[in-house]
């Protein structure tokens, strides 16, 4: 996982609530055996047509966001099922910050554990920003959105900024004790599984 210090981007406006992980990434994609290759099967049912061609309105389909790292969103996103698949969609289409009013509880932990920063922020604030659709800066070292008009603190668990600045998912969490687990298991005479 890379490790995640600032960005600077323009946003994706998604003025949507209740987003669900089957709005997503629909189930019929959910196949793939590696967390590579959602991408292009981002909110597929509102992206494309029966024909499969690109539904103009669509905001992922406008050329203006096609290289935005932020999505903007409305409250409760990632509600419904707790595919983890959801998160690799969103982050295979290019997506590092997601910001909304509120998130369901385990896409919000699933974003953490892949390298996505979900900030939730006040639905005025929210709003704001999706009106505006402009550029900002998230900077995670100091908690703060910067935006033409203003800077913004937002929360975060100390816990979770250090694993995104330090790119630290599960597996380099447990390596970062190899030593200690090695130690372990001679002293108790496990066999070694590193």
């Amino acid at each position: 996982m890379d490790a995640f210090k600032k960005i600077k981007t323009i946003v994706t406006p998604l003025d949507q609530v209740n987003v669900d992980t089957d709005q997503i990434v629909p189930k019929q994609f959910l196949k793939l055996v590696q967390k590579s290759g959602f991408g292009k099967y981002l909110f597929y049912d509102w992206r494309y047509d029966s024909n499969e061609n690109q539904k103009p309105d669509f905001v992922l389909n406008d050329k203006k966001y096609k290289n935005s790292k932020i999505l903007v969103t409305g409250d409760n996103f990632g509600c419904g099922s707790s595919r983890e698949h959801a998160v690799w969609a969103l982050q295979d289409y290019g997506f590092s910050v997601i910001i909304a009013p509120s998130f369901a509880d385990i896409f919000y932990s699933n974003c953490f554990k892949n390298g996505i920063l979900p900030i939730k922020l006040d639905e005025k604030i929210v709003d704001k920003l999706i009106q505006e659709s402009g550029e900002i800066e998230v900077d995670l070292e100091n908690q703060i959105l910067i935006t033409s008009s203003e800077n913004i603190p937002f929360e975060i668990d100390p816990y979770k900024k250090k694993i995104l600045l330090e790119g630290l998912d599960d597996i380099a969490l447990t390596l970062k004790y190899e030593n200690e687990i090695r130690k372990f298991e001679k002293d108790s005479m496990i066999p070694s599984v590193l």
